[in-house]
């Protein structure tokens, strides 16, 4: 009796070794396996150096946080303010009564659930006018915290994880609020329902839905999100629903092309035959990128010449001030004219 039982432990012991073998081996053999591992643990060191700089410490945070929140972007180093938006005025008042205003003046806005930040703002427009500026001017105007949220970063081959990385979303943007969720080209990644979407694609949407309305019936909650669009009319209408606050961002009228042009060139050497009126009616159709190429483009007539001048013997001295830096001559009309030849507006009146 004392040797079976003391060969059923020994099979006992045995059994358990050969299944903690055999667990830590597959771990094991998984991890070095997978092939996003390294991208994965790059990410949360790199999130944890910025979490650090931005001046959050002592919120523990997850592994699937930490993923997340290598999108942050410091709101202290955004480069774009209020100030570098032209031609959108009408659109930055009503952003700063509806969002920006309950945030920063939160002690009059509490008390009432009508007049809290809306929790889904939708900026929707053709290409180039300006919506990805008007988010991260939001963000830095408001001194909200800014998760730049790619699609890649709730994306994950093992079944499951995408809805853990989804929900980490808004667990960490609730650690760190106020703060905005922004999501470039939304219709991408929350589009339209149907038949033909994965499985593990509708879960992370309707989990992602799910957790936002956690925050929607949150009147404490300030946490925004913000999403930008070329194509509404394929956003998911759930999300829609979501995202009461709208604004269309469309292709500036002429009053704002010149105001966008002053923008741009506003450090630039001119010559005194640049005419901002008359640039601004040669321009219609464009959007606001597509101006700023026609002012690359002219600025870079400006260095053709000087590197044909410093390939001159004969003028090479002139090329350079009295510093000795290299000196480019003033951008003229004629040099914009002739880009304006050359770019032709990606956006039409139509969009």
């Amino acid at each position: 009796m004392p040797d079976n039982r003391a060969r059923y432990v020994a099979t006992v012991i045995q059994a358990f070794i050969l299944g903690a073998v055999t667990y830590y081996g597959v771990k094991w053999l998984m991890d070095a396996m997978d092939p996003t591992k390294k991208n994965r643990l790059a990410a949360q060191k790199q999130a944890q150096k910025l979490l650090k700089k931005i001046g959050i410490e002592g919120v523990k945070l997850s592994e699937y946080e930490l993923t997340v929140a290598a999108d942050i972007v410091d709101p202290l180093i955004l480069p774009i303010t209020w100030k570098d938006i032209g031609g959108l005025q009408e659109t930055i008042e009503e952003i700063k009564e509806s969002v920006i205003f309950p945030i920063q003046q939160r002690d009059i806005f509490k008390n009432s659930s009508l007049l809290s930040a809306p929790k889904g703002v939708l900026l929707h427009g053709p290409p180039g006018c300006g919506k990805t500026m008007i988010a991260k001017a939001t963000a830095k105007e408001a001194g909200c915290r800014f998760i730049n949220l790619q699609v890649s970063s709730l994306t994950d081959k093992w079944y499951g994880e995408s809805q853990k990385l989804a929900a980490a979303v808004f667990s960490l943007a609730v650690k760190l609020q106020p703060c905005i969720i922004f999501i470039d080209e939304i219709d991408s990644f929350l589009r339209m329902r149907d038949k033909s979407d994965h499985e593990a694609t509708a879960m992370m949407k309707a989990q992602f839905m799910s957790l936002w309305d956690g925050l929607m019936t949150d009147s404490t909650s300030q946490v925004i999100v913000m999403g930008a669009t070329n194509r509404p009319q394929d956003v998911d209408k759930a999300i829609l629903r979501r995202m009461p606050c709208s604004f269309r961002v469309g292709l500036p009228d002429a009053e704002q092309r010149k105001d966008i042009l002053k923008i741009i060139l506003k450090k630039e050497k001119l010559k005194d035959d640049v005419d901002y009126d008359e640039l601004a009616l040669l321009t219609e159709g464009y959007s606001g990128s597509g101006l700023k190429e026609i002012c690359r483009v002219a600025a870079m007539s400006c260095v053709r010449d000087y590197v044909k001048q410093k390939n001159d013997p004969q003028s090479s001295d002139s090329v350079r001030n009295e510093n000795g830096q290299p000196h480019l001559r003033p951008i003229k009309m004629g040099d914009l004219l002739v880009a304006i030849e050359k770019c032709k507006p990606s956006a039409t009146l139509q969009s």
